[in-house]
């Protein structure tokens, strides 16, 4: 059972209804987390304002699932890592690039070192040595992407560390186990 339990759609105020109305219409439910989030509306709209800010940005939808893939898996997330090997399957990825991205790893050296850099601003708490930034600009990103990377690391410590403190009941189908290290 959850330590901070789900509400019903109908206990909530009209605003809130509204915007849980909007994931069910997109994914045809409302996964728990929104639905725990909804126990006070500011933490859902924290999550659904900075997540369509992090969906406008340069990174795709892919590169977007590949981080928060990283990010879930840097911190032990079951659901989240649940919830977006589903997503990232809706978006494209395959079964072995959602293993890979667990692992911060990509065929695309590009997108390795976008996996890369987000695990490392988890793992140092965003303390990432000069060298390494040099070094992820030196794949061909820029200061921007740098930024743009860590909004996505911070929307998934968000919904991480949401699930830890609630222990949000998954609702999606497990995850695929991670690649040995």
């Amino acid at each position: 059972m959850s330590y901070i339990p789900t509400i019903q759609a109908a206990q909530a105020d009209a605003a809130t209804r509204a915007t849980l109305d909007a994931f069910k219409a997109k994914l045809g439910t409302v996964p728990n987390l929104f639905l725990t989030l909804a126990q006070a509306p500011v933490a859902l709209n924290a999550y659904v304002q900075l997540a369509d800010v992090a969906a406008h940005g340069t990174l795709s939808a892919k590169q977007r699932e590949q981080i928060a893939l990283a990010v879930g898996d840097a911190n032990a997330c079951d659901y989240c890592l649940a919830a977006h090997s589903a997503i990232g399957t809706m978006v494209g990825l395959k079964p072995e690039q959602i293993a890979q991205a667990r692992a911060a790893q990509s065929e695309s050296v590009k997108d390795r070192a976008l996996l890369q850099l987000a695990k490392r601003i988890v793992d140092t708490r965003g303390r990432v040595p000069v060298a390494e930034l040099d070094a992820f600009k030196a794949q061909g990103h820029s200061d921007a992407t740098i930024l743009e990377v860590l909004v996505n690391v911070v929307l998934n410590i968000y919904t991480n560390y949401t699930n830890h403190l609630a222990d949000t009941e998954i609702d999606f189908p497990a995850a695929p186990r991670a690649l040995a290290a």
